[in-house]
């Protein structure tokens, strides 16, 4: 830095000073925003560190550096630039605008002297490294609730750790072949050990992350000033040092639960539909998984599947399965679960009607491929000795996982169930007869199965209840539902925003009637906030006069990909089904493994792409008059297709269904 530059940072110390803390300032006031309700209140103690540079301006004169020596001319003004770099920490009581403030840390107040001429004509230069261990403690004050501005202020103590100086003398410039003098490094003598001065200054808080998150982590660059009384480093002479600092702090603290939840946060209403007419009749489109699974230290085929006798073959039929019908059922829907019983049946009965298809069996078992071999060769042989079909037709293949497992390396969590749907005979096959439209490959699904049937209530007449903003002010909700006769029914809790139940759940038998809602939202602190509303309903009933269709794409564990092995059938085989004017409802699931919140989200994302499917291929044909409903219904147990006992009924759940009705 030379002579020059140093005049000006002389000259203008005190506008720096001012365009720092003014920018600050404007910082803060434009900052200023509306509160909102967050989960965690703002931490109370804050830890971290702070960094910055001082920027140090010496004033008065100082002439004898030690005992030893002393230059012929005393030097006057100066500057430089030296470290700050200390650990803090902060109180801030929730509520208030006022706090304190510690810093503890390394100070460089070292700077370069200005120039000066000895009576010889010789140059002089003095620098000095003056370096303390400071104690900051400041009092700080808020004046913007909502911002992140704030004015601090407070003593400072040092205590002297460094005090070396540079001292040159040159030579006369018109006589340049005088030898150098040599530079003389020293400590300065009659330095203070301790000083006691001041600081004013102001910082900016910067949040790094959402307060939605009880770990808070904030950027706070910031600016003091420490002017020059107290500052006077030595018991001698009249040296001072004033000193701009500017830096920024890295914290870290840590909220408590809100329990402060403002009642206009949440936001409660119910729609029922008004009663729906008709008795839908559907016409299912099931696919048809193609797994066999098996019971844990067992490989005979399970007595849930439908296995025949070799009389009855002649009389099945796969439009007419109710005729065999599995010995117990588990599932929540008793016809689908008929058709997946039937799974070997209708296999045999296709590769019967098609005598040139052929399949692979492949067994999977944890205890070794040779124990999956044995599973394999269980379902060959009831193929082949049931359905008569050639044994040279069914090729047989033993694995320790499955092509497509569910469970994955590395994994700790609901593994027995997992390892459930992993057990299984896989059925493969290349024969377009067997397997799924538009799909092929040993991965492919079977053809689907057609299912007629009445739907008793559809999903587009259940009762929706939403407590908008309650996944961040409750911890959960439930409801109260009470009818004019003063009977309560009680539903929930619920962790969701929205929640959709059958009327039929609520009315029971009778045709319609009014009913008072009660949200009860339960805070952090085991508060109850209350919210209503009142409601009529009218019972779902049939007037035999629409027939709905409906589709589901399925998914392996944790995995989206079937949209891409779908999107052909969705597109040339699903949406030319949708009638002018109809309405598609897309509701996903997911079974019971895994996290709730996760399972919700997958689910929603899985019937949002399949909308997004469905709507590009409507685009392309340039239709507008199609209506959408999608919801996520992840794992809830309320409204999920199967129940998830059986790991048929967990693969099952992991589904998106689409019902096409038409507009009436």
């Amino acid at each position: 830095m030379n002579t020059g530059s140093r005049h000006a940072w002389s000259r203008s110390k005190l506008t720096l000073t001012s365009i720092a803390l003014s920018t600050l300032l404007i910082t803060g006031i434009q900052a200023q925003t509306q509160a909102q309700y967050t989960p965690f209140t703002n931490p109370s103690w804050w830890f971290g560190a702070a960094a910055g540079a001082n920027f140090n301006f010496y004033n008065g004169s100082t002439q004898k550096l030690n005992a030893q020596q002393r230059p012929p001319v005393a030097f006057h003004e100066g500057d430089g630039i030296g470290l700050f770099a200390a650990p803090l920490i902060e109180y801030r009581p929730l509520e208030s605008r006022w706090g304190l403030m510690l810093q503890t840390g390394y100070d460089s107040r070292r700077g370069t002297f200005e120039q000066q001429i000895t009576p010889c004509d010789c140059p002089v230069d003095l620098s000095t490294k003056l370096s303390y261990i400071t104690v900051e403690p400041s009092l700080r004050f808020a004046p913007f609730k909502t911002s992140g501005f704030y004015l601090m202020g407070g003593p400072r103590l040092a205590f002297n750790v460094k005090k070396e100086f540079r001292y040159e003398l040159g030579i006369n410039p018109a006589y340049p072949d005088q030898e150098k003098n040599p530079v003389v490094n020293g400590n300065l003598s009659d330095v203070k050990q301790t000083l006691l001065s001041m600081q004013v200054g102001a910082g900016y808080d910067i949040p790094l992350n959402s307060q939605d998150n009880r770990n808070q982590f904030i950027l706070s660059p910031f600016v003091t000033y420490q002017p020059y009384f107290g500052q006077s480093p030595r018991s001698i002479e009249t040296m001072t040092v004033n000193t701009l600092r500017v830096g920024a702090a890295l914290k870290f603290g840590r909220g408590k639960p809100n329990t402060t939840a403002a009642t206009s946060d949440v936001q409660f209403s119910v729609n029922s539909p008004t009663n729906i007419a008709a008795d839908r009749r559907v016409r299912e489109t099931f696919p048809l998984r193609n797994y066999v699974f098996f019971n844990q230290g067992s490989t005979a085929i399970p007595d849930r599947y439908v296995l025949l006798e070799k009389s009855q073959v002649k009389d099945f039929k796969e439009d007419q399965l109710e005729v065999f019908t599995p010995k117990s059922l588990s599932g929540r829907s008793e016809r689908e679960m008929t058709v997946y019983y039937n799974v070997l049946n209708i296999l045999g009965d296709r590769l019967g009607k098609n005598p040139s298809a052929s399949i692979t069996l492949v067994g999977s078992s944890e205890n070794g491929p040779q124990e999956g071999k044995v599973m394999a060769e269980t379902v060959k042989s009831y193929l082949v000795n049931i359905f008569g079909i050639e044994a040279s037709r069914i090729s047989i293949e033993g694995r320790s996982k499955p092509k497509l497992p569910s469970e994955q390396p590395g994994g700790t969590k609901e593994l027995e169930l997992l390892r459930e749907g992993d057990r299984r005979v896989s059925i493969e096959s290349n024969s377009p007869a067997l397997l799924m439209e538009f799909q092929s490959g040993p991965e492919a699904a079977l053809k689907p199965v057609e299912i007629k049937a009445i739907q008793e209530a559809p999903l587009d007449s259940y009762v929706t209840f939403t407590a908008v903003g309650s996944d961040k002010a409750y911890t959960s909700w439930s409801m109260e539902i009470t009818d004019d006769k003063g009977t309560i029914q009680n539903f929930g809790p619920y962790m969701q925003d929205s929640v959709s139940i059958p009327g039929k759940s609520i009315l029971g038998e009778r045709p319609k009637g009014t009913y008072l809602v009660t949200m009860l939202g339960t805070k952090a602190d085991g508060s109850i906030e209350k919210r209503e509303a009142t409601v009529n309903m009218a019972l779902w009933t049939p007037a035999k006069d629409e027939e709905g269709q409906r589709y589901s794409v399925l998914y392996e564990f944790n995995d989206s990909k079937a949209i891409s092995t779908y999107e052909k059938y969705l597109t040339e085989i699903v949406t030319p089904k949708i009638p002018q004017g109809g309405k598609v409802i897309i509701h996903g699931h997911t079974d019971i493994i895994g996290d709730e919140t996760k399972n919700r989200n997958l689910s929603l994302a899985r019937a949002n792409d399949v909308k997004r499917i469905i709507e590009n291929s409507l685009a392309k044909a340039g239709r507008k008059d199609v209506t959408f409903e999608v919801q996520g219904f992840g794992e809830d147990l309320n409204l999920a297709p199967f129940n998830n006992k059986l790991p048929e009924e967990r693969f099952y759940n992991r589904t998106v269904i689409i019902d096409i009705i038409s507009g009436k």
